[in-house]
This record gives C-alpha cells, sequence and structure tokens, in this order.
C-alpha cells in the first residue's frame, strides 16, 4: 500500500551516471580542479564496483563516497595522495588490500542538511564489516585551518576541533562518525592552499572481523529498535506536538536505531485544541492533521536516517474514518496498515471502520508487519504475516487501565511464540482530563522474542518503567530467528498441519 514513491536510495555507481558524477564534483571540488576524468571512475567501478557508492533522490544523483581496497600497514603510515591517485588520475586498487580507503564523499549543496554524508559513512562501514577488513582509512583536509596557521600548529588546531571549540566541516563531521586522528599527514596535498597542504590520516576500526560474503544491499543482521512510551500532555500548538516528536526521533538517531515506533493515537492531545459537541466530531478534527504529520514524519524518517512506524492516526476517507499506522521508510517512501478490528469504543463514539488488508512490509532492515493494538489479540493477523515471512511485528496500542494493557501484552507474548519473531510494543502514559474517552493512560512498552534457548528466559528482551515517559532501546539479532526456524526446540512454523487447516485472507 505505498502512499510515495522511494524517493532517497543508496546504490552502486556505475558510468552510466558519469555526467551527474562529473557535474557533482566540478559543482564541489572547483578549488581543487574538478571531476575525475573518465577513466579514473571507470577503473574504480570496474576494479571495486562495491567501494563505489551513491545516494539517489528520485532519481537524481545527489552523493557519492568512492573508495579502495589497500594494505592497512602501508597506508596507516605516512603516506601523500599521490600515493594513491598520481598526476594522471590512474588509482590503484588492491583486491588483496585489508583495509578500505576513502577517496571522496560529496554530496550536493542543495542536499545538506539531510544527514546523507553520515548515511555514506554508515554504508562505507558495513561494507568493511562485509569484507571483513581491518580498517576504514582516509586522509582527511582541514579547510579551516588557513584561518589559524598564524595562531597555531596543525596539531593544535586538530586538538582544538577534537575539543569543539572550533569547527570544521571535514574533520568535524569525520570526528562525529567515530574516527579517530592517527597522525597528521604534511604535504599530503600540496595545492589544497585551504589546508595549507596538511591532512590527518583517520582511522575507523572494524572491531567484528566476522567474515561475510555478503553486499551493499544485504539485510542487516542486527536490528535497532527505539520504542517511545508517550506521554499524553496538554499541549497549545500542532508545533509544539512535532517539536516533541522530532525530540525522540533525532535521540533515536543519536543511538543508530533503524527503527522507532510511537503509540496508538499518540496525537490524541490535540484533541483539546478545538471545542467539539460530540466525539466524532473531536476525531474527525483530529484526521484533519494526519496529512500534516504523516509527511513531517517521512521528511524526519530521511533527516534521521531511522525508519519510522507512527503510531496511529485517524484518517478521514470517503466519508469514513480509519485508525491508520504509516511507515516512514528513511528512503522517502511511505506505507500505511489500517486497523482491522475495531473495539466497541472506536464504532460506537468515533465511528471509526475496519480495513481490509494485511501485509509484511520490505524494509532496509528486515521484513516487519504492523497490528494496532485489538489487531494483535486475533492470531489469524499475525499468522498471516508469519507466511509472509515477518521478523518483527511492531504493536502501538493505547489502553487506560491495567487489565486492558495486559491483554494486548500476553496476546503479543503469544504472537512471538507462535510466529517466531520479535514483538515490539508501545504505548502510552499520562493524563488528558479535556479529552473525553482518553483522560487516562496504562502502558509498559516492551520487546519479546520468542521463547527457546537463543533468547532471554523470559521471553522479554527489555520493558519500560510503568507509566513513566522514557525510551526503550533494543538489539535484535536476525540471525537468531533462522536459527530458531530450521533448529528451535520447538518448531511452530515448520511444525504447522497445512493438511488439516490454514489461514488466508479473502480479498
Amino acid at each position: 500500500m505505498p502512499l510515495e514513491k522511494a524517493r532517497i536510495e543508496i546504490c552502486n555507481l556505475s558510468m552510466v551516471q558519469y555526467p551527474q558524477i562529473k557535474q557533482l564534483m566540478d559543482e564541489c571540488y572547483q578549488d581543487l580542479g574538478g571531476a575525475w576524468p573518465d577513466h579514473t571512475m571507470s577503473y574504480l567501478i570496474d576494479e571495486f564496483p562495491e567501494g563505489q557508492i551513491g545516494i539517489l533522490d528520485d532519481g537524481e544523483l545527489v552523493g557519492i563516497a568512492l573508495s579502495v581496497q589497500v594494505d592497512y600497514t602501508r597506508f596507516s603510515n605516512p603516506h601523500t595522495y599521490d600515493d594513491i591517485v598520481d598526476s594522471n588520475d590512474n588509482v590503484n586498487n588492491d583486491p588483496d588490500g585489508d583495509a578500505l580507503y576513502g577517496l571522496d564523499v560529496v554530496i550536493k549543496p542543495t542536499h545538506r542538511g539531510l544527514r546523507l554524508g553520515r548515511r555514506l559513512y554508515d554504508a562505507r562501514k558495513e561494507l568493511c564489516r562485509q569484507y571483513n577488513l581491518r580498517a576504514i582509512l582516509a586522509g582527511g583536509r582541514i579547510p579551516k585551518y588557513h584561518n589559524y596557521k598564524s595562531q597555531m600548529s596543525p596539531m593544535e588546531y586538530i586538538e582544538q576541533v577534537d575539543n569543539k571549540s572550533i569547527y570544521d566541516p571535514i574533520l568535524s563531521f569525520q570526528l562525529s562518525n567515530d574516527f579517530q586522528v592517527k597522525r597528521l599527514l604534511k604535504k599530503y596535498l600540496p595545492e589544497d592552499e585551504q589546508s595549507v597542504g596538511y591532512a590527518t590520516l583517520l582511522e575507523w576500526n572494524n572491531i567484528l572481523y566476522e567474515a561475510s560474503d555478503l553486499v551493499l544491499t544485504s539485510p542487516k543482521s542486527v536490528v535497532r529498535v527505539g520504542a517511545v512510551q508517550w506521554l499524553m500532555r496538554e499541549v497549545n500548538s500542532v508545533q509544539e506536538l512535532l517539536d516533541q516528536i522530532e525530540f525522540f526521533v533525532d535521540t533515536v538517531s543519536d543511538y543508530k536505531s533503524d527503527f522507532i515506533v510511537f503509540p496508538e493515537f499518540f496525537n490524541a492531545p490535540l484533541m483539546g485544541l478545538r471545542k467539539a459537541s460530540s466525539q466524532t466530531e473531536a476525531i474527525r478534527n483530529l484526521a484533519e492533521y494526519t496529512e500534516v504529520f504523516r509527511e513531517r514524519m517521512s521528511q524526519m524518517a530521511i533527516e534521521y536516517n531511522a525508519n519510522i512506524i507512527t503510531g496511529s492516526m485517524p484518517l478521514a476517507e470517503d466519508g469514513n474514518i480509519y485508525n491508520v499506522s504509516y511507515l516512514c521508510h528513511r528512503s522517502g517512501k511511505v506505507d500505511e496498515q489500517r486497523k482491522i478490528h475495531i473495539t466497541p469504543h472506536e464504532q460506537n463514539d468515533w465511528v471509526i471502520q475496519g480495513g481490509d488488508k494485511v501485509r509484511v512490509f520490505e524494509t532496509d532492515a528486515g521484513r516487519v508487519g504492523i497490528l494496532i493494538c485489538y489487531d494483535v489479540e486475533f492470531p489469524e493477523l499475525s499468522r498471516i504475516l508469519a507466511e509472509q515471512g515477518v521478523e518483527i511485528l511492531f504493536v502501538p496500542f493505547w489502553t487506560d487501565t491495567k487489565n486492558s494493557y495486559l491483554r494486548v501484552r500476553l496476546c503479543a507474548q503469544a504472537r512471538a511464540i507462535e510466529n517466531e519473531c520479535y514483538v515490539v510494543i508501545a504505548g502510552s502514559v499520562g493524563n488528558l482530563p479535556k479529552v473525553e474517552s482518553l483522560d487516562v493512560q496504562y502502558s509498559q512498552s516492551a520487546v519479546l522474542t520468542p521463547s527457546d534457548f537463543p533468547f532471554p528466559h523470559d521471553a522479554i528482551l527489555s520493558e519500560a518503567t510503568p507509566n513513566t515517559e522514557m525510551l526503550l532501546f533494543s538489539d535484535l539479532d536476525m540471525a537468531k530467528l533462522k536459527i530458531l526456524h530450521s533448529e528451535g526446540t520447538v518448531r511452530n512454523l515448520i511444525d504447522r498441519r497445512h493438511d488439516l487447516y490454514k489461514v488466508s485472507l479473502l480479498k
């Protein structure tokens, strides 16, 4: 059910894209001679295609990261740019090299501020892990040093940047991406007047060293999820609520989470902004904000590089109201899942209609499904998702009392066991005295697992403090699911009696 075409995409470069590569490098490297000639790019792409990474925005190339393989011992010691690229722009790639060497990272000026450079760096790190290379090395320019050369030495300048007393657009960015300065390189690039010919030798160490023949687009082996236990509070404006959302998304991004999930009807405080003659009118008023929140949260997903499950919000369509959760991919794509089973309160007071589709969504961090609150109490839906290969099931919920919460919690635990998947539940806490039927909340968000030896003994990976606003983080080991599916103590997926029964959608 895609609502928008995937916009931000990561790719490996090809020579068909060379005109765009040239335009991008010419624009950004005017002071350093512009783009590399086509024979240089052709060599890089032919010799080490996985190392040449691009970012596309709706098909337009807006960022590139170029890399080669090198011998760690040689290039972790003093060297110059000419040792990598000679005067004729010939690049040396060592297919037997045990380190990755970062040549260039370029982001189109119009797309700076969306943290796309960080995404390219993360792609390089993943490539380093997959190739089982020792480290990533790079000679980093210090383009602001010319403003300080009469006041301090290069090493003093580097220390000031490291202490955040001085901001350098390249070195500050590299340090924020876990690179360490190993040494100062003299006469690295003599024509670089802004850096006065100096550069830093930067290194990022691969602490995993796990042999793998995966490629860039392979699924992640460990997926980090963040669940927001959201405090319902009175707000005075739409922007105030959006600022609170961005605070949580920004925080989750700092922890490099792949997913963040909000609770069901998390934006219900907006119902307190306008007087309504009935609950039906109040929910329709709330639905007027849904498009704004969907678009803004999709932008946050791109900017903060995290897939966002938007809890749920009311959607007005053809005169009906639906309870809808959106999956905002960090690529810019948006999917939706409508609540299938509607509670008596939703039917009677809000006149909400049930959806008629349920499916698994492919993401860059695994196959995920979304069941909104009451839906998780019906095992048929998660069984259908399991047949489609779901790995992570997200359950945004809203419950007012502990017994209501326990219905959701205990059913979610059963779904994790039955379907051999992770289940992440996220709810809200606090009070909304001015919003009828949503005046009190009870929640204890959690990350639940199958029940077998590779997982926690109580099948609970983590859980929040009850009735306290907080973020809950967990790392999901996807390899454990694969082992469980084939070698578990019991094998719920394999041992189903398809000769006796089956569950399927009628539509």
